[in-house]
């Protein structure tokens, strides 16, 4: 398997306007996404951007950048059209989708999403949390993965993903994490699939693939990693990293 790892970022976003560019200690967050993206060793790593300062952001770090239209509608179609753009050849056959506002992630956790496409059936890797916090759980912007998981197993298909709580009774909520592993093919079906009743209900992209019949594995880690959506948690991601800096 020869993986590429693609960074969709936009400067659009109403609650922190221009958030790939904010910085965090000095650097800009879409940097720092990078940058763990590189140390993890896992292959090439590139940013698909909408638009020209992040990809000026990029280079000058000596990155991998590629402008695509700012008008996509999701992330899964402007890392597409990065990946036409970049691999014509089709030297890449898996792709990991990061997310541009998630500078704090764990960088084990890019190749646990990958490895999840080792089992041939995999469509679509993804990976999730158990929740502990009750507030957590009720919490409509807090997706949960509903997964069929295999006694003593570290992850399982995932049935349905929700904004609800769910599933009811008794046993562990799961708190979806949004990054993804795609085979090639895989993300070609997805972007070419129109968007599906039960995605535009919930507003959930990945039910998308569901609808569709497609294998989505979630593979568990110990905690969910903070996005970085508003001020508040940018200025939480700055005073984290100032803690953690030696």
């Amino acid at each position: 398997m020869n993986p590429i790892i693609l960074i969709p970022a936009r400067l659009a976003s109403t609650r922190l306007p221009g958030k790939p560019l904010a910085l965090l200690r000095g650097v800009p967050m879409i940097v720092w996404v990078w940058r763990y993206a590189r140390e993890s060793g896992l292959g090439r790593v590139a940013v698909a951007c909408a638009e020209r300062e992040i990809a000026e952001v990029i280079r000058a770090e000596g990155g991998e950048a590629v402008l695509t239209d700012p008008a996509h509608p999701s992330g899964s179609d402007r890392i597409f059209e990065a990946l036409q753009t970049l691999d014509p050849e089709r030297r890449h056959d898996a792709v990991v989708n990061l997310q541009g506002d998630n500078p704090l992630l764990p960088r084990d956790r890019i190749e646990k999403v990958r490895k999840l496409l080792e089992d041939p059936v995999v469509d679509i890797g993804t990976l999730a949390a158990v929740i502990t916090d009750d507030a957590e759980a009720r919490n409509p912007n807090v997706v949960k993965a509903v997964v069929s998981v295999p006694p003593g197993a570290d992850h399982g298909r995932a049935l349905y993903f929700t904004r609800a709580t769910a599933p009811s009774g008794e046993g562990p909520l799961y708190h979806h994490l949004g990054i993804y592993s795609y085979r090639r093919a895989a993300l070609e079906r997805f972007v070419r699939l129109p968007p599906s009743p039960l995605e535009q209900r919930e507003r959930l992209e990945q039910l998308r693939a569901l609808e569709a019949g497609m294998h989505i594995e979630v593979g568990f880690v110990d905690s969910a990693s903070r996005d970085i959506n508003t001020p508040a948690d940018l200025e939480w991601a700055e005073r984290h990293l100032a803690e953690s800096a030696p």
